[in-house]
């Protein structure tokens, strides 16, 4: 047993930082997670992926928007919804999740420390009770930062959690706006734009890049975008930002946005989206010889060591790709390594899920990477209008797209814009995983009638591009 009085100390309990925990606890090592916050689960569980999601899926729900194409435009299963209509859900959710982590921590013998902590030593930190009073120290052989991210704010902007507020001020709106500007097309910023879209809500997207999600296929992008300009959404891309402010007319209180080109924008919220920055601050890095890159993140080798090899960091502190399954995965392998027990992990093989409306899911190669490698690739598509299960549903602009090797047929990649994209991206992600050729798809045998039949499609759609 060691001297100190922890084997793994692990500095955040979101998503890598529960993971790195139970790993550690389960190679029977004395544990403990510091948490900074009075409740656990990190930004995942409280004001970031769980919210989010399961707001897209109240607005889906209320607005009738998957049944649109069925029944018709004005459809709604309720005529006049509020934020707190849609908190209903949201709060169940999160509550039932906080108690699912509470559990599997005290189930694992994970020890919760409830207070803010900074490194005095390389093996030591100083914790300080939440409510200000008490300190006290604790030591451990290994530690893993894993404390996230906040929302990055411009010391300019005059932020009020209603009129100008970020992601994280979402869950406290106290009424649907009519209109709403979002500064900043990442992912975050265009989940939360469609999802406010859907209930009819006139959004306009600003940034200055001249392409949404650069890292996702083209093609899938250009329907996105397709699908968003249906919803009223505008975009004004290659435009930056120069001024953001509330001001009052006959309407009451409202932003302005204004844009370096001249331009204005007005409406009654913003929503200011423009990414996140390392909750490294308090840390006491300096202490330890660690120190923080750009926008306060954490640098990490293969083995997610910092410059200290007994410190580790994982998680949205570490930076793209910020995805919680992909947290998850990296504190598993941080906590194997720290304690010599093999791991693997495929990154290149890794999902991509993003909750827009239509959502979107990826794994592998996209067809830029591929020529600009200069890999003979082909591809072949499926059309959700096209299979029965997508008629059933209503989704008719949905796609799955699949990129195979010109000569050995192997699958290089698999795009889908669509429902239930982030769950159909699996069976791709198998193929890849395994070295399978494109004409597995085609000697397997789908249910019917499944949204999983499109890998079939494609597959033929593929091959007979080759003749």
């Amino acid at each position: 047993m060691s001297e100190r009085d922890y084997e793994m100390l692990v500095l955040g309990s979101g998503p890598a930082g529960h993971r790195a925990a139970i790993q550690a606890a389960k190679l029977d090592k004395k544990t403990a997670i510091i948490e900074y916050q009075a409740v656990v689960g990190g930004t995942c569980i409280n004001t970031g992926t769980i919210p989010s999601k399961t707001l897209r899926e109240a607005v889906l729900h209320l607005s009738g928007y998957r049944e649109r194409a069925i029944y018709g435009a004005s459809y709604r299963v309720k005529k006049d919804i509020t934020m707190a209509d849609l908190f209903v859900r949201t709060d169940n959710v999160i509550a039932h999740e906080l108690d699912v982590h509470r559990h599997q921590l005290q189930r694992n013998q994970v020890e919760l420390l409830q207070a803010k902590g900074a490194f005095v030593d390389p093996h030591t930190m100083r914790l300080s009770g939440l409510d200000g009073h008490g300190h006290w120290d604790v030591t451990a052989d290994n530690i893993i930062i894993a404390v996230g991210t906040t929302t990055t704010r411009d010391s300019h902007v005059e932020f009020d959690g209603q009129r100008i507020f970020t992601s994280d001020d979402v869950l406290g709106l106290k009424k649907l706006p009519r209109s709403l500007v979002i500064i900043g097309a990442g992912v975050i910023g265009l989940e939360y734009g469609t999802i406010f879209a859907a209930l009819g809500v006139r959004v306009t997207v600003v940034d200055k890049r001249p392409r949404l999600l650069t890292f996702v296929d083209y093609e899938i992008i250009d329907t996105l975008v397709y699908q968003m300009r249906q919803n009223r959404v505008t975009l004004r891309l290659g435009e930056e930002v120069s001024g953001l402010e509330r001001f009052t007319d006959d309407r009451g209180e409202r932003v302005r946005v204004s844009l370096a080109s001249g331009k204005q924008i007005q409406a009654e919220c913003a929503l200011y989206s423009i990414g996140r920055t390392g909750a490294t601050n308090n840390l006491g890095l300096e202490t330890i010889g660690v120190s923080a890159v750009e926008r306060e993140l954490l640098a990490v080798n293969k083995n997610f060591q910092t410059e200290a090899g007994h410190i580790y960091a994982v998680g949205d502190v570490i930076g793209f790709p910020s995805l919680a399954s992909t947290s998850m995965e990296q504190g598993r392998i941080a906590a194997c390594h720290a304690f010599g027990v093999a791991a693997e992990s495929v990154p290149n093989l890794l999902p991509y899920g993003i909750f827009t409306i239509p959502e979107i899911s990826i794994v592998g190669r996209s067809e830029e990477e591929l020529t600009e490698a200069g890999i003979p690739y082909e591809v072949g598509k499926a059309a959700y209008k096209e299979i029965s299960r997508g008629q059933i549903l209503g989704d008719s602009s949905g796609m799955l797209k699949l990129i195979f090797h010109l000569e050995t047929r192997e699958l290089l990649g698999v795009a889908i814009l669509g429902e239930g994209a982030s769950e159909l991206i699996h069976i791709g992600q198998a193929v890849l995983s395994l070295g399978g050729k494109i004409d597995y798809f085609v000697d397997t045998v789908f249910n019917y009638p499944t949204l999983a039949e499109c890998y079939k499609t494609a597959a033929f759609d593929g091959i007979n591009r080759l003749s």
